[in-house]
């Protein structure tokens, strides 16, 4: 939805997450010399003010990357996610925070290519001026879901897919299912990574389900819930990432973070975290 900003929202817990396994996936890509491309179809501004006022509004940082920054017991895979969002803040305080497009943009290599969508005019005004002229990198003024048409299957023959739209609507969660139906028919052997809210709706409870419907070669799935939604029913009690075609090393990994994280930046006593796959 063109209303929606995710400077809000930047550095929340969902955003530990979301970036903490994507670097994982991307680390991972990084094992073989071949080249890759990732695309990402909701790429927001690529990067986001702390100190600004759409951030400091309810201050969601607070209780995400902000619980991590001067901590020294951090995992290896979570402790590799900070030192990303140190490097996006050179002076050495937490003022900045790195939107997906950056995380990836540290992370990937010289041969590597990076496509964004994005149709905010403003988050994608800031997004090509940021990175539209790092090479290997192709900045778009269109809808990712339609974009992915276009991506897949890569020339470079390795591909990673970030898809994590806003959701504030009910289009988008039949929206991911049938983009990415259309994709794997297109590249079966993608990596496709897919961000969800954890919300009082029902598309958001039975998103993962149909997901795993997509994914006959093995997915994988984690979920870190650190709040209570209100008595309304309204907020953001966590959120989940749904990985098809995931690295086989990514569950171990997520093993040795997610209880962490829910130590951390569990807001409630009943914080938990779920991790379940299906290997290929």
């Amino acid at each position: 939805m063109l209303a929606y900003r995710h400077a809000f929202h930047a550095g929340n817990h969902a955003d530990v997450l979301k970036h903490t396994t994507l670097a994982l996936v991307l680390r991972y890509m990084n094992q073989k010399d071949k080249p890759y491309r990732l695309i990402d179809t909701h790429a927001g501004a690529g990067g986001y003010s702390l100190e600004g006022r759409f951030a400091q509004k309810k201050g969601e940082f607070e209780q995400g990357i902000a619980r991590l920054w001067r901590r020294d017991d951090l995992p290896p895979a979570v402790a590799d996610y900070v030192a990303l969002v140190r490097q996006f803040n050179p002076e050495g305080g937490l003022k900045q925070y790195p939107g997906s497009p950056a995380v990836a943009q540290l992370i990937l290599r010289a041969q590597d290519q990076l496509r964004l969508f994005e149709l905010h005019p403003t988050d994608h005004r800031i997004l090509a001026s940021y990175l539209g002229e790092i090479k290997g990198a192709e900045v778009y003024d269109k809808d990712g879901f339609e974009g992915l048409k276009g991506q897949v299957p890569p020339s470079t023959k390795r591909g990673v897919v970030l898809m994590d739209p806003s959701y504030e609507g009910h289009s988008d969660y039949g929206r991911v299912i049938v983009s990415l139906r259309d994709a794997l028919t297109r590249f079966n052997d993608g990596v496709y990574v897919v961000w969800y809210p954890q919300v009082s709706k029902l598309e958001a409870a039975q998103l993962p389900k149909r997901l795993e419907a997509l994914a006959p070669n093995g997915w994988l799935h984690a979920r870190l819930t650190v709040q209570q939604p209100d008595q309304q029913g309204f907020g953001l009690a966590g959120s989940g990432m749904f990985i098809i075609n995931p690295p086989y090393t990514l569950h171990d990994e997520l093993l040795a973070v997610l209880p962490y994280l829910t130590d951390v930046l569990g807001q409630y006593d009943g914080a938990n975290y779920l991790l379940e796959q299906r290997p290929a």
